[in-house]
């Protein structure tokens, strides 16, 4: 007899003893789970937490029932951060085991980083890890560096730079470059950039400890943006992409950046520094530059950007945002095709001048508690500040739904991943 728990999945109501449309029914062998004719993923999803939290901690899926997204709704319900290999997929006719796999490798390496600590992944190290996890799926597809403290000054990459100046531990750039045309001149297809913020202590607008708390969350963009960029890859996407990652420590010292300091950008935009805790927009603002600068047709950038976006949508969804409305539209599209739940917010050229400053071009935000009215939308403006062709071909994903500080009835406390498989598609789709 297996040592493992077996789940069993049925379109069966449970028997009348487990009560009134009940999810779960057990017997020795283990647990079936029952479909609902409404909101089957998420129940599936429900029903894999409520095992797990009941001190389960490995199962095999059995039966013909089972399908892909079936089979991903209950391992993204039922692994925690201490453990993200707890469920062996059953292989039927209506399963992709190989696409399980890709997905399972992607979200295991997404959760590793977002979950670990800041003392292990910190700036430079989280930018050699996601350099190496996707060198070690096309290691001759794959070239990369890393830009480095002072050395990012050198290349005008003040905003990383100003950011991450006040830690021990440098800031730093990944440039990262997947190539599998075999052409080194070979135009770059899309581009790709994350907010890697690997500790986030809002700096000298600094945070509340219960704030503070779960900020090693803080580089979920870079650890999306990552991993979506390694599924697309083993499903066989074959464009140039390039990939940014923009990693710094916000910490206090007296080297870290001030309220009031003027940072002057490669592209002549100056901001004024109205909140250290308004970080994120001046990370990726040269990230996008950067993407910019490559020619790419599609650029994404993903981030855990601000508390008005989980205002706004919640836990349950990510915020997207573009100025190119259809793109926009497409990739709200891929995302429902996905599986994940995403919703546009406005974004219009206006938003731009929301955060006004009487010293420079703007100001990072407002110097309101959230960054005021809009908050959400005003980042996204800011941001569209630093992307080419008027923001054509440019998605920004504010990652709402990537982290929960504690168990919910979906899903175990840390990343959930949610974004990694829209990135995936909308580089498959459009790149």
């Amino acid at each position: 007899m297996s040592e493992k728990f077996a789940v069993q999945l049925s379109e069966q109501a449970a028997p009348s003893h487990w009560g009134e449309n009940a999810a779960l029914s057990f017997n020795e062998q283990g647990a079936t789970v029952h479909l609902s004719e409404q909101e089957t993923l998420k129940n599936v999803q429900k029903a894999a937490r409520t095992i797990a939290s009941q001190g389960v901690k490995q199962v095999e899926l059995a039966g013909d029932t089972w399908c892909t997204e079936s089979q991903w709704a209950f391992y993204q319900g039922f692994v925690t951060p201490k453990s993200l290999h707890g469920v062996e997929f059953v292989d039927n006719a209506q399963s992709d085991l190989n696409e399980l796999a890709h997905l399972k490798a992607s979200a295991t390496w997404a959760r590793e980083m977002v979950n670990g600590t800041a003392d292990d992944i910190y700036p430079e190290s989280l930018a050699e890890k996601a350099a190496e996890f996707i060198q070690s799926l096309a290691p001759e597809h794959v070239s990369y560096q890393i830009i480095k403290g002072d050395a990012l000054l050198e290349q005008q990459w003040i905003g990383i730079h100003a950011v991450g100046r006040g830690s021990e531990r440098p800031p730093v750039l990944l440039e990262l470059d997947y190539n599998p045309t075999g052409d080194e001149n070979a135009p770059v297809s899309a581009a790709l950039v994350g907010k890697g913020i690997t500790f986030d202590s809002g700096g000298y607008s600094i945070k509340s400890s219960e704030g503070m708390l779960g900020m090693k969350c803080d580089m979920g963009g870079a650890a999306t943006v990552t991993a979506g960029l390694a599924l697309a890859i083993n499903r066989g996407i074959e464009k140039r992409i390039k990939l940014f990652l923009c990693c710094a420590e916000n910490l206090i010292s007296g080297h870290a950046y001030k309220l009031g300091d003027i940072l002057t950008y490669k592209n002549g935009t100056t901001v004024e520094i109205v909140n250290t805790d308004a970080e994120g927009r001046l990370v990726l603002a040269d990230g996008l530059m950067a993407a910019g600068e490559t020619g790419a047709e599609l650029i994404i950038d993903a981030a855990t950007l601000t508390g008005a976006a989980l205002v706004a949508v919640g836990q349950e969804y990510n915020a997207l945002f573009a100025l190119d409305k259809e793109l926009v539209r497409e990739v709200e599209d891929f995302a429902s095709q996905e599986m994940e739940a995403a919703w546009p917010l406005p974004l219009e050229k206006w938003h731009q001048q929301n955060c006004p400053s009487p010293y420079a071009d703007t100001a990072n935000s407002r110097a309101q508690k959230g960054g005021g009215y809009g908050g959400a939308s005003n980042a996204a403006g800011f941001l569209s500040r630093f992307v080419p062709n008027d923001g054509k071909g440019w998605v920004h994903i504010d990652l709402a739904a990537a982290f929960n500080m504690g168990n919910t009835s979906q899903w175990a406390a840390g990343a959930t991943t949610q974004g990694m498989r829209t990135v995936a598609r909308t580089l498959l789709e459009k790149a």
